[in-house]
């Protein structure tokens, strides 16, 4: 089988100029120390009591800070954790807080939780549209073999 040649950047990693991917960096920096004030202590702190949905969802997010924190390095590379961030969040709007909005019998903890994802604005706002899209949709796609 002939060995397939991965370059690590492309032409469309450089034309995100320097103020840009700093841009990105704060999105990433927003996300990761969020996180980590957020669920990290629950972890550290009472990881074996936790229910087990809980627990994972805490790992999870624990694992996705810390790629965000790895975004502050390589903010082209890591941007589908930002993506991935947008996505769950969207979704979750869209599936069970709106409609509970329409409804009408929103209770505290999801409205909590809405809150929480509405801040999703801010990686909305700080990833690079035009270049994700040229990246992840308009580009051909790896060999498959």
């Amino acid at each position: 089988m002939p060995a397939v040649r991965i370059t690590e950047t492309s032409t469309t990693d450089h034309e995100l100029s320097t103020r840009r991917l700093n841009v990105m960096r704060l999105g990433y920096a927003f996300m990761g120390v969020g996180l980590a004030i957020v669920k990290w202590p629950i972890l550290v702190q009472n990881a074996p009591s936790l229910p087990v949905f809980e627990g994972i969802v805490s790992c999870l997010l624990t694992a996705m800070s810390l790629l965000a924190f790895l975004g502050l390095r390589y903010p082209i590379r890591m941007l589908p954790i930002l993506l991935l961030e947008v996505i769950w969040k969207v979704i979750w709007i869209a599936a069970v807080a709106l409609p509970h909005l329409v409804a009408d019998d929103i209770n505290a903890a999801t409205r909590e939780v809405l809150a929480n994802c509405s801040l999703v604005v801010i990686i909305i706002a700080v990833i690079p549209w035009p270049h994700l899209w040229r990246r992840y949709v308009r580009a051909p796609g790896d060999a498959w073999r």
